[in-house]
C-alpha cells in the first residue's frame, strides 16, 4: 500500500496519472497546501522542502522498511522502478524518457508556474513578467511540438513518466488559457492522453479532494502558498 500525499495541481496529478495507470493500491492523504499543512512536522518530516506530492511506499521492492519519497519526478522514476513499467524497456529508451522528463521538471513546469503566477495570482500586473513567462511558454510548447512530430507519446511509440509529468502542466490555468493553435501534434497528444480512463479516473480526485478547487484564493490562502508564513 502505498500513502499518497496529495492536492489537485499539476504536480500532484502527475502521481494520480501513474497510480491509477499501474493499478497501484493507495491511500489518498490530503495536502491541503491552501492551509498550511505542507509546513506541518509531520509532513515535513516526508517532505522537507514543505511542497506537495509525496508518497511513503509501504511495501518497497527490497522487503524493508517504509520509503518516503518527495518531489514529484522523483516519485514517478521510483514508481517506474517499483513497478518495470512507464520507463522504456532499454538503454536507449529510458535515457529519451529521463532527458523529457528532466525538460518538464526544470523548463515547463516551472517557467509554466511562473505564468500562471504573474496572469493570475499576482495582486498586480507587471507587463515584463508577463509577457517574458508566456513567451517563454510558447517557445517550450513549440519545442514539445515539435519532439512529437511523427511519434504518438513524448519518448516515441510508449506512454511514459515523462508524458504523465508534461501532460498536467499544458494550459494548467482555466483563467489565463493559452491558444494551442499553433501546435497541431500537442494538440493531438493531449487529446490522446486525455481520453485515457486512467486520466479520467486521475483527475476525478480533484473534486473529492478539494470541491473548491478554481475557486478565488482567500488572503490566508495567498499567505501559505506564496511562502508568506515559511519561516
Amino acid at each position: 500500500m502505498i500513502d499518497f500525499y496529495y492536492w489537485p495541481t499539476p504536480n500532484g496529478h502527475k502521481v494520480s496519472l501513474f497510480l491509477e495507470e499501474a493499478g497501484l493500491a493507495y491511500t489518498i492523504k490530503p495536502v491541503n497546501i491552501g492551509a498550511g499543512d505542507q509546513f506541518k512536522p509531520e509532513y515535513l518530516a516526508i517532505s522537507p522542502n514543505n511542497k506537495m506530492p509525496a508518497i511513503v511506499d509501504h511495501a518497497p521492492a527490497d522487503g524493508g522498511a517504509p520509503i518516503s519519497v518527495f518531489e514529484s519526478g522523483a516519485i514517478l522514476l521510483y514508481l517506474a522502478n517499483k513497478t518495470g513499467r512507464f520507463f522504456g524497456a532499454d538503454v536507449r529508451q529510458k535515457v529519451a524518457v529521463n532527458q523529457w522528463l528532466m525538460w518538464q521538471m526544470g523548463g515547463l513546469g516551472p517557467m509554466t508556474g511562473q505564468y500562471g503566477h504573474f496572469n493570475v495570482y499576482a495582486p498586480e500586473k507587471i507587463p515584463y513578467a508577463i509577457d517574458r513567462y508566456t513567451r517563454e511558454v510558447q517557445r517550450l510548447l513549440g519545442v514539445l511540438d515539435k519532439q512529437l512530430d511523427g511519434r504518438d507519446f513524448v519518448a516515441g511509440a510508449d506512454y511514459s513518466v515523462a508524458d504523465m509529468a508534461i501532460y498536467p502542466w499544458i494550459n494548467a490555468y482555466d483563467s489565463a488559457p493559452l491558444d494551442l493553435t499553433p501546435y497541431p501534434n500537442l494538440r493531438r497528444w493531449h487529446a490522446a492522453i486525455a481520453a485515457r480512463p486512467a486520466t479520467a479516473r486521475a483527475y476525478a480526485l480533484k473534486q473529492q479532494v478539494n470541491p473548491n478547487a478554481g475557486k478565488p484564493l482567500s488572503e490566508e490562502e495567498r499567505k501559505h502558498l506564496f511562502g508568506q508564513t515559511q519561516k
